[in-house]
């Protein structure tokens, strides 16, 4: 019996994981994808913009290769979540050419992978490789975790943060981890700043790992199944700030408020109110689906810093009810902070 080829797709919040899944799912090339969503929150976006993909065969049920985990990170419910979910699809691996799993952005990488050490697991299935996502953009902006500079001015600001944060522990650890580091949006930056970053990220990966511009998650699935690098049986070259810890805590600040409602909603004032919360609220990723006036496609919206992109996705199906669902992920979020700052709709 052959082991499952597992691709782990991992990055910080709002790089580009879904797009990049996405893609690879409309450009299977003819392999039968399993795919495996850790999502933090409860709504599943990622796992309805996976399903909407509509690759699967007209007798398939599409819920039956999109698994989404939605109590937290995998490196924190392996046992709970992760290992049954596991063993369920390994009963199917002679239908499976790939299983792809895309880590919250908020997972540790190395804790996943060490689960494919259980024997349960490791005769059955083998990591083939760990791709990081990367936002060329943000790195360039000095947002998020992407300036170090900018973090280490804050650290010496603030006489409470002796440490490294969480958030540039997590970066380092996705490039520590990582097979190939996959540089999205690139398009949004000139070709100076694009060298820097490059320059930059090449003396923070391991070396011999390549660095691949990318746009729109737009990138052969050829380049990213098959390293055959068995990440389990390799992790000791594969450092992480949490070694020798047998659990590691995230920042507890850091949730995801929802919010769900029937209005319907212009595109344009609405991002203009997102624009407002952001500024107002630490918030690092909104994400969701938005009804629009007169409009029988379902519009689907995504958001890191002041930056949101659009698009349709699809119709709107007949027994669904039409709403605006969206999560926001940051830093000590309230839903009342959150629903009173929108305020402006087209009921």
């Amino acid at each position: 019996m052959h082991k499952i080829p597992v691709t782990v797709i991992t990055g910080f919040l709002g790089a580009g994981k879904t797009t990049l899944v996405r893609h690879l799912l409309q450009n299977n090339k003819g392999r039968k994808i399993a795919v495996l969503v850790n999502e933090f929150g409860e709504i599943g976006i990622d796992g309805e913009l996976l399903r909407s993909c509509q690759v699967c065969d007209e007798d398939e049920d599409p819920n039956s290769n999109i698994i989404e985990l939605a109590n937290g990170c995998l490196c924190c419910t392996v046992q709970e979540e992760f290992y049954p979910t596991m063993q369920e699809l390994l009963q199917r691996r002679d239908s499976i050419d790939s299983l792809l799993i895309e880590t919250s952005g908020l997972a540790l990488p190395k804790p996943l992978i060490q689960a494919f050490r259980w024997p349960a697991i490791r005769n059955t299935a083998t990591v083939d490789g760990v791709v990081t996502v990367v936002d060329c953009k943000a790195l360039a902006e000095g947002t998020i975790v992407g300036d170090l500079e900018a973090l280490e001015a804050q650290r010496e600001a603030d006489p409470n943060l002796e440490h490294e944060t969480p958030l540039e522990e997590l970066f380092e650890d996705q490039l520590a981890c990582a097979d190939l580091i996959l540089l999205t949006k690139t398009d949004l930056v000139d070709g100076e700043t694009l060298t820097k970053i490059k320059t930059w990220l090449a003396k923070e990966v391991p070396s011999g790992v390549k660095i691949v511009a990318c746009r729109d998650g737009s990138i052969s699935p050829d380049i990213l199944l098959g390293f055959n690098a068995a990440v389990e049986d390799n992790l000791a070259h594969r450092p992480s700030h949490h070694d020798g810890e047998e659990e590691h805590d995230h920042d507890e600040n850091i949730n995801s408020v929802e919010l769900i409602c029937d209005d319907t909603f212009n595109p344009e004032h609405l991002i203009t109110q997102l624009k407002k919360l952001v500024q107002q609220e630490e918030i690092y990723r909104i994400k969701g689906f938005v009804s629009v006036p007169d409009k029988p496609m379902r519009l689907v919206l995504q958001g890191v810093g002041n930056r949101f992109d659009t698009f349709y996705d699809r119709l709107w199906l007949k027994d669904e009810t039409r709403q605006t669902r969206l999560v926001f992920i940051g830093n000590n979020l309230t839903q009342d902070a959150i629903e009173q700052s929108l305020t402006i709709s087209d009921r």
